[in-house]
């Protein structure tokens, strides 16, 4: 039986060079490989902040590379995915001649790793030293290559550089979108009735990049005799298109919340409606009716993650019992379940969208688990501090992969 491999030392002895980079982009790690094909040694580069220990060649006014690696590392931690950079000339200083620099050009992919919980751990910074290719080209053009072999050398380089150009110009349309659509969303999510209950605290945090972004709601709706209705809901998609049919769901099951009797009865409602909106369908809403006479929470439920009764002893009671499929995932009407659950003075109802809990490569029951151990934590604290510290000791204070949407109500 062999042992477990030393991996540590197959990082140093790798033959690729490679920088192990932290979020902030201060260099952590170095391989063999890296140290020789750019003269360095550790000391010069770790715990360096990548740009320090690598600095632009200041004798050249074109040199974009510096930009151009800032720019793909910026899309690395936007979407924390692998991205591949054209061919980049990336002068390095000359150890042996202070001021000095040596032309290099370089092929680089940066990849990101992820921890457990699937948030942003390292970058691998991994890059080939193709300088001898480029200067090779430029030799056989004094050799007289041949038209053929000249014209495609060009069309390969130039077709890298625009493809390049074409991803950078689409990366800042997709920008430039969110923005819109965040700023869409948040002007939606306005809700007069909200601001009558000091014991309600709501969050939403667009998704991080460009993608899975404006498709997450909130509301409050007061109804007679002191009632009222909490409610989140998550539209499939992204952008201004599922900002925009959140707006219109969340608007639907405002007004039916307003004209049926009941939970169940208002997901009804908008189930027929999402029908006939496109973009509508597989939303998923829960929808509770605190009812503070009886003190009763009356819930149902399409296709969302439970809402959770956090009780004063800092037990917690998942509301599960009206759960049905998404809107409009049946083809014919059928009504929909409604449970209820009694509650005390004191204690906490949450409602939330599954950004909140889920992460890639984990079982949605463990992300419903941590958030049952870390709320029976936080009894004593007020809406607002329950809400950004469930956030912060959740990992997702600054936005995660998906759209956030997080409703705290002090019974």
């Amino acid at each position: 039986m062999s042992s477990e491999p030393d991996y540590r030392s197959l990082f140093a002895a790798a033959p690729s060079p490679y920088l192990v980079l932290a979020p902030n982009l201060v260099i952590l790690d170095v391989n063999d490989a890296y140290l020789r094909v750019t003269g360095h040694t550790r000391e010069d580069l770790i715990g360096r902040y990548v740009f320090d220990a690598l600095p632009q060649n200041p004798a050249d006014p074109d040199a974009d590379s510096v930009r151009n690696l800032e720019a793909s590392f910026k899309r690395v931690l936007a979407g924390l995915e692998t991205d591949v950079m054209a061919a980049q000339r990336y002068d390095i200083p000359v150890t042996t001649r202070p001021g000095a620099f040596e032309e290099r050009w370089w092929s680089t992919v940066n990849t990101p790793v992820l921890d457990r919980d699937g948030e942003m751990a390292w970058i691998i910074h991994r890059v080939e030293d193709v300088t001898a290719f480029v200067q090779a080209r430029r030799a056989r053009k004094h050799q007289s290559p041949t038209e053929r072999e000249e014209g495609m050398e060009a069309e390969l380089y130039l077709r890298a550089r625009e493809l390049q150009r074409l991803n950078e110009e689409l990366r800042a349309a997709h920008a430039r979108e969110r923005e819109v659509a965040v700023t869409l969303q948040e002007a939606m999510l306005h809700s007069p009735d909200l601001a009558r209950h000091q014991n309600v605290a709501v969050r939403y945090l667009p998704a991080i990049g460009s993608l899975n972004v404006c498709g997450d709601w909130y509301d409050t709706v007061d109804l007679a005799d002191g009632r009222f209705t909490v409610a989140v809901g998550d539209v499939v998609g992204h952008g201004l298109e599922a900002a925009t049919v959140m707006g219109m769901m969340r608007s639907a099951l405002s007004a039916a919340s307003r004209a049926v009797t009941g939970p169940a009865q208002a997901l009804e409602v908008l189930g027929m409606y999402a029908r006939s909106v496109e973009g509508a369908l597989a939303t998923t809403a829960v929808t509770v009716l605190v009812d503070i006479r009886s003190r009763l929470l009356v819930y149902s439920s399409a296709g969302h993650p439970p809402p959770v009764l956090l009780h004063k002893g800092s037990t917690c009671e998942l509301l599960e019992n009206a759960t049905d499929p998404p809107l409009g995932a049946r083809p014919e009407h059928v009504p929909r379940p409604q449970a209820s659950a009694s509650y005390r003075c004191g204690d906490t109802l949450v409602l939330y969208t599954d950004g909140l809990i889920e992460r890639r490569g984990q079982d949605i029951d463990t992300g419903l688990n941590r958030l049952q151990e870390t709320l029976s934590s936080l009894t004593d604290a007020t809406p607002d501090r329950l809400a950004d510290t469930l956030l912060e000791r959740l990992g997702v204070a600054r936005g995660g992969h998906d759209d956030i949407a997080l409703v705290i109500v002090r019974l």
